[in-house]
């Protein structure tokens, strides 16, 4: 079997955790060949992991790039610098891998969903949950009507952001604290769920936003809820809170109420997906947490090969950060916001909202 030779642009914490344990169990399809950091420390260190010469370490993506032996990349960067790495990089003419949202801008974001199509190469977006065994599990049930006809969901996401960034987690990277891009964890954290609900229930028609302000840096809304309908005119309730924490068990998580019955997901990491009937039956589905990392690479390597298409695309993941946007704009104006007829959305009008930089004040 043909291995993809991988050059890795940015060696921190998504890179550690949630990109390399995949690679490990994929080493018959991948071969991590260069690697880059611009702290050429942190990139010397897994050096001796992976097995690699000093020749291999840069702290330049835009040198490491020229390597004829190189098949693909994986970019790993702060959101801010997403699509200023991934255009260069895609420069190269070769398949990328590129961490969600696509941009920290609207603009650049509609910039980077057309880079497949400007250099003629694959582009994936690891958005896992959209891999997720769960949710896989889930839009399948729902697209099979195993609960009767969907009427509407509620979910229900849940962050301690100010906890978590006193932990070795992901919310203690300082570009997090004070982002560089709209929305804060409301767009870097609840994209992912946004990425989910879409791959389950298809394309948001409009929605209506509410916000809870705070004065941190970390997010503009310390709550934010919407209401959205979606184009096969199914209804749904989405609540994401970035400051604080749900104490009641079970979890509220995602509830999908159909004519027949019920499915119930507490959280992703609770390994079961129950659903009850109308009729007083009901199942318990097990599945095994968090194997979007894995699956993601597995599409990505055949995609690669030319065995099959890409699952997420930066259009869809453009669909994705959209959604976000439009919330936050929502929030603060009140208005009822055009989502997946991406052309109606405002992105001008979204830019004189001043949503990202505007100091907000509590109400």
């Amino acid at each position: 079997m043909k291995k993809l030779r991988m050059g890795i642009i940015g060696m921190g914490m998504a890179f550690e955790r949630l990109h390399y344990p995949a690679y490990q169990r994929l080493k018959d399809q991948y071969e991590i060949t260069a690697i880059c950091d611009t702290d050429k420390e942190k990139a010397n260190n897994w050096r001796a992991t992976l097995g690699l010469s000093e020749n291999d370490v840069y702290e330049d993506y835009q040198e490491m790039i020229k390597r004829s032996d190189l098949d693909a990349f994986d970019v790993m960067v702060p959101i801010e610098l997403n699509y200023e790495v991934t255009e260069h990089v895609a420069a190269a003419g070769k398949p990328i891998i590129c961490e969600k949202p696509l941009a920290p801008t609207p603009e650049q974001a509609k910039a980077a969903r057309d880079l497949p199509s400007k250099y003629d190469i694959p582009i994936m977006i690891a958005e896992n949950y959209r891999y997720n065994d769960e949710i896989q599990i889930i839009r399948d049930m729902v697209r099979k009507q195993e609960i009767g006809e969907v009427y509407y969901f509620i979910q229900n996401r849940v962050v301690d952001f100010p906890k978590d960034m006193l932990k070795n987690k992901f919310p203690a990277k300082e570009w997090r604290q004070h982002p560089e891009f709209p929305g804060g964890a409301i767009m870097d954290t609840g994209v992912h769920d946004i990425g989910a609900l879409r791959h389950i229930f298809g394309a948001i028609k409009k929605l209506h936003a509410f916000g809870k302000r705070q004065e941190e840096e970390f997010a503009p809304f310390a709550v934010i809820q919407a209401n959205m309908l979606f184009k096969s005119g199914i209804t749904s309730s989405f609540t994401f809170f970035s400051a604080g924490k749900e104490m009641q068990r079970p979890l509220m998580g995602l509830r999908i109420f159909g004519t027949e019955g019920e499915i119930f997901l507490e959280e992703r990491d609770c390994g079961t997906i129950n659903v009850a009937m109308n009729d007083g039956s009901s199942r318990q589905i097990p599945y095994r947490p968090q194997q979007g990392y894995y699956h993601e690479l597995q599409n990505f390597y055949q995609a690669a090969i030319g065995r099959e298409p890409l699952s997420v695309t930066p259009e869809l993941e453009f669909g994705d950060a959209i959604t976000i946007l439009a919330m936050l704009q929502s929030a603060k104006t009140g208005e009822v916001i055009s989502v997946d007829q991406s052309q109606d959305f405002d992105f001008e009008a979204f830019r004189q909202q001043n949503i990202h930089t505007e100091q907000p004040r509590l109400q």
